[in-house]
């Protein structure tokens, strides 16, 4: 406890008896009587020979008790196991090699490591650090190659996680770094530690591929990323067509089924092989275990088929279309509970471009803008 606050009362004998009142503040002082405390109590380390000098072999987390100008910062010292000076310890407790260790010259070493606080007088206390060096690696790291889809509002690209890269390396203490090439810096980047790839506010429509490689500090392996980059058009969020799954997530959809389709759809719908379909968004229905998938469809001409119509091929093909995915309902327009003839309703969408909807699975990824509709009588 570090601090009491007290009321004290001086009352008279008189009569009647008056009384007074003053607070009181005990603070209490720290003095320096508790260890800095190492977590773990030991630790065991591995590294690959044939390293670089200055790799980071571990990490020290040092606690202590007392009040801050007790504790930390920490002073760190090799007492034992160092004599040959292969270690350095920073000041923040980082663990580095000082020499290229070499798997046939020795392949352990134990360390004896020191912690003080900054107090007065000092606590100290100690912990053993197993280093064990194995040979280097010997596997090249795989990386399943990765493509996305990107649907944005015309020039209204905010930017974001688009999607994540998935390697493995078969050598189990191998830690694996994601690279991009530098010309490609300015649209996209890569998190060098998980290989989740960032898009850049403002992206362009068309395909980018993007020269990604993955190390292990010995190999590097490029891996294929392809994105493609649609810009919608105002026109077909007046022409778009709902339908609507149930039982399967967003993510598997994009996973496993949205290719097949696609082609699937695209074989429903379009009239003539120029023809472009268009999906537009996926997203979630509130409170249950569906998802709607939007899309438009544009004729070679540039105009757009309108929904009717799309509508009356959905219903025509939809037995061939359930071949790949169960299909809920198939939804022009969204009059539900509305005391209104069919005619009279209306409905209109609008697109948040800010609000991003980003489905990552190992082989693709597809993001799209949130989408809200609003139906209304027009009786």
């Amino acid at each position: 406890i570090s601090g009491y606050s007290l009321v004290v009362q001086a009352r008279d004998s008189g009569t009647p008896p008056l009384s007074s009142s003053v607070t009181v503040n005990v603070d209490i002082s720290d003095v320096n009587d508790n260890s800095p405390v190492f977590t773990p109590a030991n630790y065991t380390a591995v590294i690959q020979e044939n390293k670089p000098v200055g790799t980071s072999i571990l990490q020290l987390v040092v606690t202590d008790k007392d009040s801050f100008h007790n504790g930390p910062p920490f002073t760190f010292t090799i007492l034992t196991g160092n004599e040959e000076e292969e270690f350095t310890l920073d000041p923040h407790g980082v663990l580095r090699s000082a020499v290229i260790f070499k798997h046939m010259v020795s392949t352990e070493y134990v360390l004896c490591v020191q912690a003080k606080d900054s107090g007065r007088p000092q606590q100290v206390s100690h912990t053993y650090v197993q280093v064990r060096v194995i040979e280097e690696s010997i596997h090249k790291p795989t990386a399943i190659p990765l493509e996305i889809f990107i649907v944005t509002m015309e020039d209204d690209f905010p930017g974001g996680v688009i999607g994540k890269i998935h390697a493995t390396d078969q050598d189990v203490y191998d830690v694996l770094t994601y690279t991009l090439k530098s010309e490609q810096k300015s649209l996209f980047k890569v998190n060098s530690h998980d290989g989740k790839i960032i898009a850049l506010g403002g992206l362009d429509n068309g395909k980018y591929v993007l020269n990604v490689s993955v190390s292990d500090g010995r190999f590097q392996v490029p891996i294929d990323v392809v994105v493609h980059v649609e810009q919608l058009l105002q026109e077909m969020l007046q022409n778009t067509v709902t339908i609507r799954f149930e039982n399967v997530s967003p993510e598997d959809f994009v996973g496993l089924h949205m290719h097949g389709f696609r082609r699937t759809l695209r074989n429903a719908v379009l009239s003539q092989k120029q023809d472009s379909l268009h999906i537009i968004s996926i997203q979630p229905v509130a409170g249950s275990g569906q998802f709607d998938m939007l899309f438009a469809v544009q004729m070679h001409s540039g105009g757009f088929y309108k929904p009717a119509y799309l509508i009356q091929k959905l219903t025509n093909a939809r037995r061939h279309l359930e071949n790949v995915i169960r299909i809920s309902a198939i939804l022009e327009k969204n009059c539900s509970g509305l005391d209104c003839q069919e005619q009279h309703c209306e409905q209109s969408l609008s697109i948040d471009s800010h609000s991003l909807m980003t489905y990552s699975t190992a082989r693709i990824s597809f993001v799209c803008p949130r989408f809200y509709r609003n139906v209304r009588c027009m009786c």
